[in-house]
């Protein structure tokens, strides 16, 4: 379970104003369950997520993840086992194919075997229906295909927290719930907590759980 305690983030613009990124924000997330973070821009949604994926460690308030304040653990291992995060920029690296950048995140630890991190890459750009794609660069795709290889590198190391920001803001709104279809699949089937953040209802439609935030508050509504 995710726990979020009295969360506050103030940026203190000159010696009399300071601004409230997030203005004592509360909740709590379920294991396996999908949370949907909605906001215009400015609304805090970034610089929640940016917390939540331990990114940001200067702020007032807790983040407890399985019991454990996230600032007690170690940076390296939240960032790389505890969390996985897809961008709407995608970010692969064009020098590498497919596999390769799936398989990135476990360079850096030694989580899982080579033999067993092949496998488990191989599994998830077969679930993510890029399984005849391993060599290709990201050049060779569409925007679709990019963050689906996206999609399968947040989760290869078996995070236990999958943050999406704007997931399918660069994409066509066919592809989008394409891949929206994808992550509502993944959340059960990878018994993880996920958190989407859009500034898009339509997007959030079939999330149960809904927070809303406005100028760094929780919300009834937008």
């Amino acid at each position: 379970m995710i726990e979020v305690k009295n969360l506050k983030k103030i940026y203190q613009m000159n010696a009399e104003n300071q601004v409230f990124a997030l203005n004592d924000i509360s909740f709590t997330a379920e294991t396996k369950e999908m949370v949907a973070i909605i906001g215009s821009s400015g609304s805090g949604k970034s610089t929640l997520l940016n917390i939540l994926g331990g990114l940001d460690r200067v702020y007032e308030g807790q983040v407890i993840v399985d019991n454990k304040d996230i600032k007690d653990y170690n940076p390296n291992i939240y960032h790389r086992f505890k969390v996985g995060t897809i961008f709407q920029q995608f970010n692969l690296i064009s020098a590498l194919n497919v596999l390769e950048n799936v398989l990135l995140p476990l360079k850096f630890g030694k989580q899982l075997t080579g033999k067993e991190s092949e496998d488990r890459a191989k599994y998830l750009l077969d679930k993510v229906g890029l399984s005849d794609r391993l060599k290709h660069k990201p050049n060779e795709l569409s925007g679709g295909q990019m963050q689906r290889v996206a999609i399968a590198r947040a989760l290869i190391a078996k995070p236990e927290i999958l943050l999406a920001d704007e997931p399918t803001g660069n994409l066509d709104s066919v592809t989008g719930k394409e891949i929206m279809h994808l992550l509502f699949e993944l959340n059960a089937e990878e018994n993880m907590t996920m958190f989407l953040v859009t500034h898009d209802l339509h997007l959030a439609e079939g999330i149960d759980r809904k927070l809303f935030l406005r100028d760094g508050k929780l919300v009834n509504n937008i």
